[in-house]
Order: C-alpha cells, then sequence, then structure tokens
C-alpha cells in the first residue's frame, strides 16, 4: 500500500502529543485526527495521510461498532476503528485496512 502525498496547505495548527486530536500509530510515523482527515509531519509541513488503493484486510472476523472496544475516528465520509495498529473501515461486506 503506498500513500499519497497530499500537501496540507494553510495548516496552522502544530499537532503533538498535547494537542487534543487522536493520535494513530501508521507504520513508521503517527498521524493526528484532525476535523476528518488524518494529518502528518513530513518536511516542515503537514501532509493528508491517505492510502492510495484499496487494501482489503483479509481474515478479519472481529465486528467493529459502537462499543466494540476499539476507538473511533472521524475519516472523511466514514468512520475507521483504530485496531492493532491498524485503522479498519467498513466496505462493501469487509474490512479495509487504512
Amino acid at each position: 500500500m503506498t500513500t499519497l502525498h497530499q500537501e496540507h496547505d494553510s495548516h496552522p495548527h502544530t499537532h503533538g502529543p498535547h494537542c487534543g486530536h487522536t493520535e494513530v500509530r501508521h507504520g513508521d510515523h503517527v498521524d493526528y485526527a484532525h476535523d476528518g482527515h488524518l494529518h502528518r509531519e513530513h518536511s516542515g509541513h503537514w501532509d493528508e495521510c491517505e492510502p492510495g488503493g484499496h487494501v482489503s484486510h483479509e481474515s478479519h472476523e472481529h465486528r467493529h461498532g459502537e462499543g466494540c472496544g476499539h476507538p473511533r475516528v472521524t475519516h472523511g465520509d466514514h468512520v475507521d476503528y483504530l485496531h492493532d495498529g491498524h485503522r479498519h473501515a467498513e466496505h462493501d461486506g469487509h474490512w479495509d485496512d487504512h
């Protein structure tokens, strides 16, 4: 899975451990959930951290939803669930791995 490089223009807020936004571990960096987007610091600016392509999370038997025990993060027009270092989103009867 590749991550698209989409610079987030005019982002005056500096994210960090105490900024109040949910931290999401993502590979070798940390994203911050902010206004339905995931932001990551990159080369002195903030990027929209979005996966490129469609990656299905195979053999994921757990059903996410209210009360499942995993943190929810608003992501665009849907909700992701933070689970085992991944963001899972329901899609066409299966779970995508963001």
